[in-house]
């Protein structure tokens, strides 16, 4: 197999290993002006010499975010090609990163799936394969529809906010300040139709709707207060005695407090309406839910909120507003 492959197509964007900066022979006569790295090896710049050169230093690991490069390396790529010369991405093997970032860009320019840029680089290099962790972050790049900011995109925010309660499960922390997204700072797409608010019981203070739950079907498997089963021939959803919610901007102070677990009370009245565990929780109904973030029903009623009230609930609030 040729060290400096080309991808099918008119494009003249090539893909391969570190090895395929010392065939100079072949570089010169693919005519390559501009080289994207993406690896974190020491390089010798020596080799960049004669090229425009981007570097993307990530390792091939499942849990790198390369997601976040994407619209820069789409960039380089293009702005190598409209030079008129051609564009050589690699990373060590020319089989996961320098992929990956073909992938990307090939989606961008053509709108095809993850899978079809893959299948087309393939045909020239069968040895490209992504590792699972980039072929999440290719799809989630190909749901988001290239945003030009990925870091901006409420999708991105979310999968960093997942990505930390996924960590906050295996070394027993919670997840940092910066990281935790609270729900109703964001342009939520969850929230476009309200069904009914959660107030609190006490003071009527609204805490969330409909568009801010965390939905999960119920197991069937009902636990009593001290720990117990209680026998459920089938799974009723009026069974669970939580309402299991997003972050919301009024749990700030307390969970940005670094806790894996603690109570949640009512901003206004300070009345104990909740509980959270980073590491999760389980229903009454027997399911368990990560984060566990939840109102219990007991301490809040459901409220259909009135029809002119709903289009105010879909704006966008700031941090420690009063309104949802």
């Amino acid at each position: 197999m040729s060290l400096l492959d080309k991808v099918p197509g008119d494009l003249r964007l090539y893909i391969g290993g570190l090895f395929t900066l010392r065939r100079k022979q072949a570089l010169q006569e693919a005519n390559i002006t501009h080289v994207l790295s993406v690896l974190k090896l020491p390089l010798d710049q020596g080799l960049f010499r004669d090229f425009r050169h981007m570097v993307v230093e990530v390792d091939d690991d499942d849990d790198e975010d390369l997601l976040q490069h994407f619209p820069a390396t789409n960039q380089f790529i293009q702005e190598g090609l409209d030079g008129g010369g051609g564009v050589l991405v690699h990373c060590a093997m020319g089989k996961s990163r320098s992929a990956t970032c073909v992938v990307a860009f090939l989606m961008q320019k053509y709108l095809i799936s993850p899978s079809e840029a893959l299948d087309q680089i393939q045909q020239s290099r069968p040895s490209c394969d992504p590792n699972e962790g980039f072929k999440a972050q290719l799809e989630l790049y190909h749901r988001m529809n290239y945003p030009k900011n990925v870091e901006e995109s409420y999708q991105y925010q979310k999968w960093l906010y997942q990505r930390e309660v996924e960590a906050s499960n295996v070394t027993g922390q919670a997840p940092e300040a910066d990281k935790i997204v609270f729900e109703d700072e964001l342009s939520s797409p969850q929230c476009a139709s309200v069904e009914f608010e959660l107030r609190c019981r006490k003071c009527r203070r609204a805490l969330a709707n409909s568009g801010y739950l965390v939905r999960h079907v119920p197991t069937g498997i009902n636990w009593d207060e001290d720990g117990m089963t209680i026998d459920s021939s089938e799974p009723s959803p009026s069974g669970c005695a939580h309402h299991f919610v997003e972050p919301l901007s009024w749990m700030r102070s307390e969970l940005e407090q670094g806790k894996l677990d603690g109570r949640l009370e009512c901003p206004k009245c300070k009345t104990n309406v909740g509980k959270y565990a980073w590491q999760g929780m389980q229903c009454s109904c027997g399911h368990w839910v990560v984060p566990g973030i939840s109102l219990t029903k007991s301490r809040v009623d459901e409220v259909k909120p009135r029809r002119e009230a709903t289009a105010t609930m879909r704006i966008r609030k700031p941090p420690g507003s009063q309104n949802l």
